[in-house]
Formats: C-alpha cells, structure tokens, sequence
C-alpha cells in the first residue's frame, strides 16, 4: 500500500473534530471533479481520503493531480507554486506527464476546498469494498481524525446530506453512529429499478430479522462514525468484502456499545460509470447473514 500524506498536516472539520470522508473508487474517474467539488464547498474544512484500487481509467492518476494542487496552495513543497495567479500553473517540470485535462480539473476542484484536502491511497488492485474502507478507516485512525464517514463517489451520496449527518453529531453527544437512510420516514430512492429496491428492502429486511437488529437500512454506505466507537472494533477481525461489509458494520458497532441514528436522505441512482453491485454480491451478502442469523439463535458468537 502507498500511503500518500500529499496536502499538508492541517486537517479541520465540523466543530470540535477533525472529518475524514473515505471514498474508495475503482473506474470513478468522471466522478471525481462533480462529487469532490460538491462535496469541498458544501462541507468547508472536511477532508477526503480516496481508496483506489488501481482503476484502469486512471482515477487514482487523476486524484493524486488533485490532491498535489490542492496541497500546494497548503504549502506542501513538492507541488510547486509559480505565483498568486491562480491561472499559473502548479506543477513542476519534472511532471510534464501530467495531462492537461487532469490538470485543469484539478485547478477547477481547488477553487472549491474551503481550507479541506484531499489524500489518496493506492492499492494494486481490485481487493472489494470492504478491505478498502478497513484501509481507509485505518489512515484515518492513524492520522487522528475524530469523525470518518463512509461516502461512494459515484453522486448516489449527495454531500448535502453529509452536512446533515455530520450535524447530527455535533448536536447529540449520545449518538456514535449516523446512518444515512433510504428506509426511514423521509428516505427514498430516485430512478433506481424496481427491482433493484425491492431487493434493497428484502435484504435490508432480512438482516433486521436474522441478526436481530432495530436499523431500518442494513445495507446504506452512508455513513459518519465517531473514531472513539471504531477503535472499539476489530477491523483487523472483518473478512465482509462486498456489500454485506455494510451490515457486518452495523452488528459490530451495535455489539460495542455504539447508538446508531438514522437520517433520512435521498438516494439518487448514478448518472456515470457503472454500478459494481451483482448476483455474486448479493449471494455473499445473504450466506453470510444467514450463518450469523443462526449461530446468534443458537447463543454462538457470531465471529
């Protein structure tokens, strides 16, 4: 693993901690510029880790062009500053390879941070969702983040629901969690299939019954956790890779003590790239709940 530390060491957040959003990508390149600029002037001050899993459409390429200018106006040495005109360019010689449309994306997401910034993290290839979050949770613990949220790239996350979720955490000291919920009064879907909720139900549904749980979306990757309530779980101990990595999550959390609120928001279905959810996602998802649903009927741990 490469871990970039690329935009400085000054992190903000929301008041009174430091925001770490990890976003893992694989082929999300045409996201990045909608969803980071949303995301940086929605948010002022919450950071960004991107988990890429060696996209071959070049997405980590793009991130660390962006993380690199965006850390030069940070002071960072290496991504070298020509002048105060933001129309200058930002790159040193030695990295002419760097493509011209990267570059101007890069300067485009940059009039958008709001004192934020933006780090990347590099892995050889495609290892599955839940490893890259466990890989993202860890930078974030390690660098001293006090909230780190889940978040796709992909705009089914809207950032102004981050802002919410994020508020409910700086107004309830009790709450350790904040889900945000298709399943609650208020959540919905937008333009997804009607069978591709359907089974978002069923599945969320299923999970409630067999693990014994009063969260209403299992299965919702938009999330906010408080750093305290991650350190009580073993990362290390998670094998969950897909979707199911996302209930597995929540009967961790839960099992350590942690109060769980749920927000609801919007879920829009994604306009670029290509969904990463299919039949062998969803088959993981249930064997595995099922194995846990039984051995917490018979009074066995689950893991």
């Amino acid at each position: 693993m490469d871990w970039q530390n690329v935009a400085g060491s000054e992190v903000r957040g929301m008041r009174g901690g430091k925001v770490c959003v990890v976003m893992p990508t694989y082929d999300e390149r045409d996201n990045l510029e909608p969803t980071l600029s949303d995301l940086f002037a929605r948010n002022v001050g919450v950071d960004v880790l991107i988990v890429d899993d060696g996209s071959p459409d070049g997405t980590g390429t793009a991130a660390d062009v962006i993380a690199r200018v965006i850390g030069s106006r940070a002071g960072v040495p290496d991504a070298r500053p020509t002048g105060d005109d933001e129309s200058e360019p930002l790159w040193a010689s030695s990295d002419a390879s760097v493509s011209t449309a990267d570059l101007a994306m890069a300067h485009r997401i940059n009039k958008c941070t709001n004192g934020s910034h933006l780090y990347v993290l590099h892995r050889e290839s495609k290892q599955g969702l839940g490893p890259a979050y466990i890989a993202g949770f860890t930078w974030a613990l390690e660098h001293g983040y006090d909230v780190i949220c889940e978040m796709d790239m992909d705009g089914s996350h809207r950032p102004e629901d981050l802002s919410r979720l994020l508020r409910v955490l700086e107004e309830r000291d009790d709450v350790d969690v904040v889900l945000g919920s298709r399943r609650v009064p208020g959540g919905s879907t937008e333009d997804w299939p009607w069978y591709r909720d359907g089974i978002s139900k069923a599945g969320s549904f299923y999970s409630r019954f067999m693990l014994g749980l009063d969260v209403r979306d299992m299965t919702s990757g938009f999330r906010a956790y408080r750093a305290a309530v991650l350190r009580r779980v073993d990362l290390n101990a998670i094998e969950a890779n897909g979707y199911v990595f996302q209930i597995d999550m929540t009967r961790r959390v839960v099992d350590a003590g942690a109060l769980v609120q749920e927000v609801p928001i919007t879920f829009p279905e994604r306009t670029r790239g290509k969904s990463k959810m299919d039949s062998t996602i969803v088959r993981e998802a249930m064997g595995r709940v099922t194995v846990w649903g039984i051995r917490r009927m018979l009074g066995k741990p689950l893991s």
